[in-house]
């Protein structure tokens, strides 16, 4: 009944908001932008020649990153961005490629690999991320709405590849498949004493015929997608929506069976004319056991989209279980004229059910906070990302990043 009311509801958000971007005009920003990279050239490099990072076809753009988040620690790293249209410009959307490598003082690493490619008129999109790393994590357990039961520090390594086609039914709206194949394995709860109380991890992976130490997740994807934001960085207007029914099986190499449906909703409206930045962007993201059983480390949760950035106030997986549902609304606004420096604030809540008492809406868990903005390439709208979120429970961090959060 749940889901169902969910469905409904998001049909009715997706009709009022294509209206809504029907009557939306252009927007081109009139004033003069200044990146780093400008700054770089003024200071350092006077007699540089002309700019050719934007290039008519496409962009290639090496960043050194770091970051920060209460999960990981201080994270340095290299970041390639490319761009590219592979049509006519006029009714392909550009396409983005990333190769991400980073570790950080907490000990983890990671290297990702990430596409979305649109063909010419935007006929067919294909859409990939691959990674492969060792993290860790602050595990407290499942469900929201509880007084905190303790933590358990999770180390493990993984391997995650998603691979999705989609070909364009009318403007804007995708149907498509895909694979998943995600495997977790040296699986270390550091705190598990085999003469005492178990981990949580032990006790849901018992529970549910899992092996607490490794695990498979391998899936099947059926998809459907709308899309008409301007920019897949940063964008300035329009939707994206994305349903996702994922079948686990046993013949992939699954441990146990398991359906889910997963959905996204991203809407974006500008402000001004005059200055686009100044943009309310609304995020909606959740995930929906149907049947069967999920790992442990697949349970969905704080951090469970594919860059690891929702729920800013808290350590990643701090709320997580069989459903989960995230929502956050964020303001974002230029602090400077020459656009070099902008500033956001935002709100966020998230619900998780647990596979007892709680459930799904039951109770939520609020954060918000607010954070600062300095543009790396005007012409990708590439930004550090600088961000301090409170939430409950007493938590809290700093969030560092590359892009906008959503």
């Amino acid at each position: 009944m749940i889901i169902k009311r969910f469905l409904f509801f998001t049909a009715g958000l997706l009709l009022i908001f294509n209206q809504i971007h029907a009557q939306e005009k252009p927007q081109k920003d009139s004033i003069a932008q200044t990146d780093v990279g400008d700054l770089y050239k003024r200071y350092f490099k006077k007699h540089a020649g002309p700019d050719t990072l934007h290039k008519k076809n496409g962009s290639l753009v090496l960043l050194p990153t770091f970051g920060y988040t209460p999960s990981i620690g201080f994270q340095l790293g290299a970041d390639v961005l490319g761009t590219r249209y592979f049509g006519d410009p006029a009714t392909t959307t550009l396409s983005v490629f990333e190769a991400y490598t980073a570790v950080s003082t907490k000990k983890t690493a990671l290297l990702q690999l990430k596409h979305n490619i649109y063909l010419q008129n935007n006929e067919w999109n294909l859409q990939g991320s691959w990674e492969v790393g060792k993290n860790q994590v602050l595990d407290h357990g499942i469900g929201t709405g509880h007084d905190d039961p303790g933590t358990f520090p999770i180390k493990f390594t993984y391997l995650r590849l998603n691979e999705n086609i989609y070909r364009e039914i009318f403007d804007h709206f995708y149907a498509g498949a895909g694979l998943a194949f995600n495997f977790y394995g040296d699986i270390d709860d550091e705190k598990e004493n085999p003469g005492m109380s178990k981990t949580f991890n032990h006790f849901y992976s018992i529970k549910n015929g899992f092996s607490p130490g490794r695990y498979f997740a391998n899936g099947v994807l059926v998809n459907l997608q709308y899309n008409t934001r301007d920019q897949p960085y940063r964008p300035y207007k329009g939707i994206y929506a994305n349903v996702i029914f994922r079948v686990n099986t046993k013949v992939l190499g699954s441990e146990q069976e398991a359906t889910q449906l997963k959905t996204e909703l991203r809407k974006y409206w500008s402000l001004s004319h005059k200055n686009p930045e100044h943009v309310l962007a609304y995020w909606m993201w959740g995930s929906y056991l149907i049947n069967g059983s999920i790992p442990y480390l697949e349970l969905p949760g704080t951090g469970s989209d594919v860059d690891q950035r929702s729920g800013r106030g808290y350590t990643i997986y701090r709320f997580k279980g069989p459903s989960y549902f995230y929502n956050e609304l964020e303001y974002r606004f230029p602090i400077t004229k020459n656009k070099l420096l902008s500033g956001v604030t935002f709100i966020n809540a998230q619900t998780a059910s647990n596979q007892r008492k709680t459930k799904l809406f039951q109770y939520w868990e609020p954060g918000g906070g607010a954070g600062l903005r300095i543009l790396f390439n005007k012409h990708t709208r590439s930004n550090l990302c600088i961000d301090y979120g409170i939430g409950s429970h007493g938590s809290n961090g700093l969030f560092l990043g590359l892009n906008e959060t959503f």
